[in-house]
């Protein structure tokens, strides 16, 4: 019998025209970012964000979030007893990422550490780890904005608040002052309420012994797991903002009762919760029935976050895209080298770099207004409403495009993407969606005359430097000037919101971001040679310049 036939190997194995995995990158190589820091005091932190940059792009932590992702938190109400324990159990690669945002000081490093330029580097830190995986980024953020609110009551801040901003990530159910450092979540929203937080039905009483018994419902706690919350209640006084642990000083859990997580369209390696109170134990921040004006601070702080993450998931999807385009070939082409493609992902840089040195300049504010400056607190103010409205809206426009650069490469779970796109939403409705944002826009303008002044200051100190800023600048003065009816205010809130926005961010950009993305963005964003989808630069953009500022430079 003649021998059997070797049988080759089927050639529709073989893999080819496929771009290799992503790892072995730094969040921290970008342009924008390192320029931002060393331009407004934050050289110093440069080689701490450049490590930790280093770190978020590893092939370990990109396990890490995937698997964050891949197994979502879980509710245990009850222990196999029939004890009520309201715990929520995560995977261990939630825990190795939040120690890691703890450990860089993402969390509350700056008011430990005051220093100039320590909420820029603490800012920078976070636009190169959320890039990592961005759901544990939410209780990072709201520990850093808890400790300007508690401060309000300074016993309670003397005592929490060094554990607040400890880089020790200790997690698990014990009375807090026992821990060696702490994570603050916050629960302020009602199902009948929702931004409406003066709606709210929860009620406090006092306990006779200077805490509350608080009792109600919440529709949103965010990061139910954290040690303690500040709640917003009902006093006899008014709303009112409280401090809530989970665990009380004798060690019994305080009776806050765990009804279910949210099934979320994105952010599902973090928990979200219903919660009931009942005659839970509280003390109160700030002046009773003043509870709004206490957290001011806190929404301020998280709405930076929300800009800054909405720009480092730009700056993700950028680099997907990019990384895709250099090693895929299409109709005889490199992709990278298409003329088409080549302006859909210039268009996509141009807006990338926008949202990064918006969201660091906004950073600089609160070093200089943390510092006593009234102008750059003003400038704050409005800025920083007008940027998340903007910047946030355009991150979930920038992540579909940026998927659809991957085409179905990009539609499956492997690649990343689609993690990046549910996200998106989110940061443009956590502290305020879309009309809420608009409208405070509206309120700061009515409130604080001195925010417009300080905002155009920013933006004349680019007077001259190109006809198209300055002719959109003039623009926006009109439209102010148009706002005297206040139905007409709010029907323009949104337009107003997105050109403070855009005229600021091409301020910017003249002078400080390179000629090439200066003009692109000039050209497009304020004087209208764009479509209405990205891709549509104008033929005169110089798209290798751009391409050039925006391509990684040590993918390995």
């Amino acid at each position: 019998m003649p021998p059997p036939q070797e049988v080759a190997v089927s050639a529709t194995h073989e893999v080819f025209n496929q771009a290799p995995p992503l790892t072995g990158f730094t969040t921290a190589d970008d342009p924008a970012l390192l320029e931002a820091l060393r331009r407004d005091g934050g050289a110093w932190g440069e080689a701490e964000v450049r490590e930790l940059g280093a770190r978020a792009g590893s092939e370990e932590v990109q396990d890490w979030a995937r698997l964050a992702e891949a197994h979502p938190p879980v509710l245990r109400t009850h222990d196999r007893y029939g004890h009520r324990v309201d715990e929520v159990e995560f995977h261990p690669a939630w825990h190795q990422l939040m120690a890691v945002a703890v450990e860089s000081g993402q969390h509350a490093a700056p008011w430990a550490e005051p220093r100039p330029g320590a909420h820029l580097v603490r800012a920078a830190k976070f636009y190169a780890w959320a890039q990592a995986e961005p759901g544990h980024g939410c209780p990072v953020s709201m520990t850093y904005a808890a400790v300007p609110a508690l401060r309000a009551r300074p016993e309670l801040a003397a005592a929490y608040e060094p554990l607040l901003a400890s880089r020790t990530y200790d997690y698990g159910l014990r009375p807090p002052l026992g821990k060696r450092g702490l994570i603050a979540g916050m629960s302020m929203t009602e199902k009948q309420g929702g931004s409406d937080v003066r709606a709210n039905t929860t009620t406090a009483v006092p306990a006779g012994d200077g805490s509350y018994a608080v009792t109600g419902h919440k529709w949103f706690t965010s990061a139910p797991m954290s040690d303690v919350f500040l709640v917003l209640a009902q006093a006899e006084e008014g709303l009112t903002c409280f401090l809530m642990p989970r665990v009380l000083p004798d060690g019994t859990r305080n009776a806050m009762r765990l009804q279910r997580l949210k099934d979320k369209l994105g952010n599902r390696s973090n928990a979200s919760a219903e919660i009931e109170y009942e005659q839970a134990v509280a003390w109160p921040v700030g002046e009773p029935g003043r509870g709004v004006r206490t957290i001011v601070e806190m929404v301020n702080m998280t709405r930076l976050d929300c800009v800054l993450g909405s720009a480092a998931g730009m700056r993700a999807g950028l680099r997907q895209a990019l990384h895709h385009a250099a090693h895929r070939k299409a109709f005889g082409a490199e992709l990278i080298d298409q003329p088409l493609m080549r302006n859909v992902l210039a268009d996509l840089a141009v807006e990338s770099e926008a949202a990064t040195v918006l969201a660091m300049r906004l950073a600089a504010a609160v070093d200089r207004s943390v510092a006593g400056d009234a102008a750059e607190g003003a400038l704050r103010r409005l800025a920083l409403a007008a940027g998340k409205y903007w910047v946030c809206k355009r991150g979930s426009t920038h992540a579909a495009e940026a998927l659809e650069c991957l085409g179905g490469n990009g539609y499956v779970e492997e690649s990343g993407m689609p993690r990046l796109y549910r996200e998106a939403p989110l940061l443009s409705i956590w502290e305020g969606s879309g009309n809420v944002v608009a409208l405070d826009v509206l309120r700061a303008l009515a409130k604080e005359p001195a925010a417009l002044d300080a905002y155009f200051a920013e933006v004349g100190a680019a007077a001259g430097a190109d006809a198209r800023l300055d002719a959109a600048a003039a623009r926006l003065r009109d439209l102010l000037g148009s706002l005297g009816d206040p139905a007409r205010a709010q029907l323009l809130a949104r337009r107003l919101a997105e050109q403070l926005t855009l005229v600021l961010q091409g301020s910017l950009l003249v002078r400080y971001g390179t000629p090439a993305v200066a003009d692109a963005f000039c050209a497009s964003r304020l004087d209208g040679e764009w479509g209405h989808a990205f891709g549509t630069l104008p033929p005169g953009a110089d798209l290798g310049q751009i391409l050039d500022r925006a391509a990684p430079k040590d993918v390995r």
